[in-house]
């Protein structure tokens, strides 16, 4: 049936704005200002953002689908992908890690206004993620350093609690359990999708090699995934007991 249809034509990164250019990717771009249509029939050929939009979760891989309809689809579409993720960090790590707390700071004052203070910082994320994308004053290094700061910090304001009983906490009411060693898993697996989508590695060692498959936001995608099933396994240890 597929090979019925018309697919899009892909194009190299001198053919398309520099808007969609990507470190180290050389081809496999789509139209800057692709249909609607050929956007959900580059779901079915291989481009640089294929595996990219199957390795999301299907009810939000959109960002990735729709982002080649023009520069401001790009923007708008990406902009939902911040506060998606600004919400997952949220809902998937300070909402949730309000179980993982050591024994000795539950009910604490930080307890007390852990979560407010998530919320705010999540707020402030995907305002300054979308600032970073779309202001024209800042230049492309300030930009990604601005996008990396807007979800570091609050990652890692959300995961105190859990840094804290994991790495530093000692002798009674540290909550030493099974669920430590799956936590320290999810942990690495969280700093490994960070240093994968700052350093743009392994396609900025041999740009247009791993155009189509095995860059590192394919890679992000998947670490992130696997990150993800660690810490919903740890969180429930931490509710069951």
């Amino acid at each position: 049936m597929l090979s019925l249809i018309k697919l899009p034509q892909v194009f190299t990164i001198n053919q398309v704005p520099k808007v969609f250019h990507e470190d180290g990717i050389i081809s496999g771009y789509r139209h800057p200002c692709s249909s609607a249509k050929d956007c959900v029939l580059s779901l079915f050929q291989l481009t640089n953002e294929t595996l990219n939009i199957w390795t999301h979760f299907l009810p939000t891989c959109c960002a990735h689908t729709f982002s080649t309809m023009s520069e401001r689809a790009r923007h708008i579409c990406f902009f939902f992908d911040y506060g998606a993720l600004s919400f997952y960090i949220l809902a998937g790590s300070a909402i949730t890690y309000s179980y993982s707390f050591p024994d000795k700071w539950v009910n604490s004052t930080f307890h007390k206004y852990y979560v407010p203070i998530a919320v705010v910082n999540s707020v402030i994320s995907t305002a300054l993620a979308c600032y970073s994308r779309c202001s024209g004053k800042l230049n492309q290094k300030l930009c990604k350093c601005l996008w990396i700061i807007a979800f570091i910090y609050p990652y890692l304001f959300d995961n105190i609690p859990l840094f804290y009983r994991i790495f530093v906490c000692n002798g009674e009411g540290c909550t030493v359990n099974e669920a430590s060693t799956v936590h320290c898993q999810h942990t690495s697996l969280a700093v490994l999708t960070g240093f994968l989508f700052a350093t743009h590695l392994p396609e900025r060692l041999a740009p247009g090699s791993f155009d189509y498959i095995g860059h590192s936001h394919q890679l992000f995608h998947v670490f992130a995934i696997i990150g993800t099933h660690f810490q919903m396994t740890a969180i429930e240890l931490d509710m069951a007991t």
